[in-house]
Parts: C-alpha cells; sequence; structure tokens
C-alpha cells in the first residue's frame, strides 16, 4: 500500500507538470500562429515577383539559376530548441537522411536540437550560433540568407535545400524538403494579370540583388511555420501525457482500494478468530 501511494503522488506530480506545459504551449499557439499567417503574404509576392524576373531574365550565366552538377549540397535545418514535442525533431532528421541518401552535404542548423544533432555527426555547420527558433528576427534571416548565397557562389555547395515542418493544421503537420537555390524557372502563374514590368537595373543584376532578400523571405516564412508546428506537437503530446498520467493514477488508486480492502479483511478475520479462541 506504501509503495502504491508513492507511486500515486509521483505521477500526480509528473501529471502537474505536463499539465502545465500544455497550458503553456496553449498560450504561444495563438502568438505563434498569428505571426505565422502574417509572414504569408510577403513569401508570396516575393515568389511572384521572382518568377517574374526569371521568366524574363535571358542571361544563362547567373549563378543562382545556373543548374551544375552537385557533388555536395546545404541543408538549412530547422528544428527545435527542446524535445518534449513529440516525433518532431526526429521527424525532420529523418527527412533529410532519406533526402540526403548518400551524398556528401553541410548544414546550416536553426534550434539547438539541429545543432547537437549535426555537431555529434561530425558535419560541417555554416554557422553554430541560430539556438533559438522562437521570436526569430528577419535580419537574422537575412544573415542565413548572405551565408548561403556567398557559400553557393563560392562553389563550397551546388544545391541548398530547405528541411522544415509546415505547419497546416492543429493535427497535421507535414515535413517539407524545398529547393532553394538554384532557383528554377518557372512560368509566371497562369491567373497571374498580364503586367508590363519595368526593371531599373536588368533582369539579371536585379536577381542577384534581390535572391538575399527572398532567401530571408523564404526562412523566416519556414522559421514561423516550423515553431508553429513545434509548439502544436508539444501541446498535443503533453495533453497525450496528461491524460495517460491521468489514466494511472485511476489504476493506481483502484490498486490501492484493493489492497486496503485486503488489509481490512485479513485485519477483521484475524480479530475474529483470536476472539473465538
Amino acid at each position: 500500500m506504501k509503495d502504491i501511494k508513492l507511486r500515486i503522488r509521483s505521477v500526480e506530480s509528473t501529471m502537474q507538470i505536463t499539465k502545465a506545459m500544455q497550458l503553456v504551449a496553449t498560450s504561444k499557439l495563438r502568438r505563434a500562429k498569428e505571426r505565422m499567417e502574417s509572414s504569408k503574404p510577403f513569401g508570396r509576392i516575393a515568389q511572384e515577383a521572382i518568377a517574374a524576373a526569371v521568366a524574363r531574365c535571358e542571361d544563362a550565366n547567373i549563378p543562382f539559376l545556373t543548374v551544375r552538377p552537385v557533388q555536395r549540397r546545404c541543408y538549412v535545418v530547422i528544428a527545435g530548441e527542446r524535445g518534449l514535442a513529440g516525433g518532431y525533431n526526429s521527424n525532420v532528421f529523418k527527412a533529410l537522411d532519406a533526402h540526403a541518401g548518400d551524398m556528401d552535404y553541410c548544414v546550416l542548423p536553426v534550434g539547438r536540437k539541429a545543432i547537437d544533432k549535426y555537431q555529434h555527426l561530425g558535419k560541417e555547420l555554416l554557422d553554430d550560433t541560430l539556438a533559438r527558433v522562437e521570436g526569430a528576427s528577419v535580419s537574422s534571416c537575412y544573415r542565413m540568407a548572405t551565408l548561403l548565397t556567398e557559400g553557393y557562389h563560392a562553389g563550397r555547395f551546388d544545391e541548398v535545400w530547405l528541411v522544415y515542418t509546415d505547419f497546416r493544421t492543429m493535427m497535421d503537420q507535414q515535413v517539407q524538403v524545398e529547393q532553394l537555390l538554384p532557383i528554377v524557372r518557372a512560368e509566371l502563374p497562369q491567373d497571374a494579370t498580364p503586367v508590363a514590368t519595368v526593371y531599373e537595373l536588368e533582369p539579371a543584376d536585379t536577381l542577384r540583388k534581390v535572391v538575399p532578400d527572398y532567401l530571408a523571405g523564404k526562412l523566416y516564412s519556414a522559421l514561423c511555420d516550423s515553431f508553429a508546428s513545434e509548439v502544436s506537437m508539444r501541446r498535443n503530446a503533453m495533453d497525450s501525457a496528461t491524460k495517460n498520467a491521468d489514466a494511472m493514477i485511476s489504476d493506481l488508486r483502484l490498486r490501492y482500494n484493493r489492497a486496503r480492502q485486503g488489509a481490512i479483511t485479513q485485519e477483521i478475520t484475524e480479530i475474529v478468530a483470536g476472539a473465538e479462541e
């Protein structure tokens, strides 16, 4: 009975922690979703502008457009700052492993878990200072974009891929692997209004100057999506843990009551036996 009582107290203490973490995640989720939704328009408009410039660019020697033999890749990996979020971090790492295969690659990790993971694996890190995903600024994304464009232009890697978690609904978050560089030539959207765009510079020069800003916007949007996904998965994980703890406490209390009832019955039996003697 004493052991069961100690276990009940231990599980109750754990349940208080998981319940508190669930409430914290719920409060963060609303702000994370607002931030994620506000980041979408810039990404959409920037992508349309890039697509327009790419479609009108006749220069085949732009580094950000030219496809070259792939000897090495760079992956921007957005993971979490801590665990207790279900399969959030492991899903991101599995997606990268499946996509990379045997290809040599370096990593630009974002989030403490990603930094620790690829430091342990001995991979080259372009930067190991981006440990926080929550509250990441546009300026930090621009610094990341500058690292990527400079490394790509210098030939340190031949492709840049982004691995992040796309927030769709509270119960649906999917890991995405998207190519950032080289930019794939794409046609303008079919429903776009045909407008004669006038460039102050040539489209090729415009692309050279705009691509870092475009990548910064893509990275910021991915960070917002990933953080909303992390918070949502942590909330769901803590909700499941709280429910499991509650079910365990109910089972332990039932076992405690049965043990207590058995002890009382035994005592009564002993008293009756002693009285008969």
